[in-house]
C-alpha cells in the first residue's frame, strides 16, 4: 500500500503554514511542522492502515511540502519542485484569497481541535459526482452539509421563510414545489448554508445564515471546479443572468445572419 496523496483538507494547513512563514519553506525540526505532521495524522480522512504506514504525513514529508508551496510560488526565482495540481491550485487558491484561506485552516484546526469534526459522519454530496472536493477542503464540507441537513434547524428555517414569504419558493430561481408538484411538493425545500465555514469560521448557525433552495440550484452552490467552490445563492443568480445574457445574444446573432 502506497501512502495516499495529500487531500485538500492537508493541503490547506500546509499552505496556511507557508504563508503565515512568510511564504517560506519550514524544516522538519521546526516546532510548527512537528505539531503540523500531528494534526494531519489526526484528520479523520484516511484509514487506520494508511496512517499505520512509515513516514505517513511525517515531519519530512510536512516539511518537503512546504518546500513545494515555497518554490512554485509566482514570486519565487528559483528552481521549483514538482508537485501534483492540487498543490499547485492550493497555492493560487492563498495567493489570490489569503485571509480566506487562512480562516479554512482555522475551522480545520478549531473542528480538529475541539472533537466536532471526529464526530460527524461522511456526508452526502461531500464529494461530488466526479470525484472533486470543495478547495477548503472536505472536512469542511461534511461540517457545513451536516449543519444543513440538522432537522431543528431545517424546520426553523421553513417557518421563518413561510412566515416572511408565505410561499416556499427558490431564493434563487423562484421555483415552487407545490406549485408544479401539488400535494406532493407541499412543504418541500433544501436549506443550503450561505456562508461557507471558510469564511463564516465555526460558529453557531443562525436562521440567517441559511437559505432555501430547489434541489438543482443547492447542487449548483455545492459543485466544485478546479480552484472553486461554494458558490453563494446571490452569486449563482448572477451566473444564471450571465449565462441568459449570453444565450440572448448568441440567438440575435445567428438569427441576423
Amino acid at each position: 500500500m502506497r501512502i495516499p496523496a495529500w487531500t485538500e483538507d492537508e493541503l490547506v494547513l500546509a499552505g496556511a503554514l507557508v504563508v503565515k512563514n512568510g511564504w517560506r519553506e519550514l524544516r522538519t525540526n521546526d516546532r510548527e511542522v512537528q505539531e503540523l505532521s500531528e494534526l494531519i495524522r489526526s484528520l479523520p480522512i484516511h484509514t487506520p492502515e494508511e496512517r499505520a504506514l512509515p513516514g505517513f504525513r511525517s515531519p519530512d514529508s510536512v516539511s518537503r511540502k512546504t518546500t513545494d508551496f515555497m518554490t512554485n510560488h509566482k514570486l519565487y526565482t528559483g528552481k521549483a519542485t514538482r508537485c501534483g495540481k492540487p498543490t499547485l491550485l492550493m497555492i493560487e487558491a492563498f495567493t489570490e484569497r489569503e485571509a480566506e484561506m487562512l480562516q479554512a485552516a482555522q475551522a480545520l484546526e478549531y473542528g480538529i481541535g475541539s472533537g466536532h469534526l471526529q464526530l460527524i459522519a461522511p456526508q452526502p454530496d461531500e464529494v461530488d459526482d466526479s470525484g472533486a472536493t470543495a478547495i477548503e477542503g472536505r472536512l469542511l464540507a461534511r461540517w457545513a452539509l451536516a449543519r444543513e441537513r440538522d432537522p431543528k434547524l431545517r424546520k426553523l428555517k421553513i417557518e421563518q421563510v413561510r412566515r416572511l414569504r408565505g410561499a416556499l419558493r427558490c431564493e434563487v430561481c423562484d421555483f415552487d414545489f407545490a406549485r408544479t408538484y401539488g400535494d406532493l411538493g407541499e412543504g418541500y425545500i433544501e436549506v443550503h448554508h450561505v456562508t461557507p465555514l471558510c469564511i463564516s469560521g465555526a460558529r453557531e448557525t443562525k436562521l440567517d445564515d441559511l437559505a432555501c433552495l430547489c434541489a438543482n440550484c443547492h447542487r449548483m452552490c455545492h459543485k466544485s471546479r478546479p480552484g472553486e467552490s461554494w458558490r453563494t445563492p446571490a452569486s449563482l443568480r448572477g451566473q444564471i443572468q450571465k449565462s441568459a445574457t449570453a444565450s440572448a445574444h448568441y440567438a440575435a446573432s445567428t438569427s441576423a445572419s
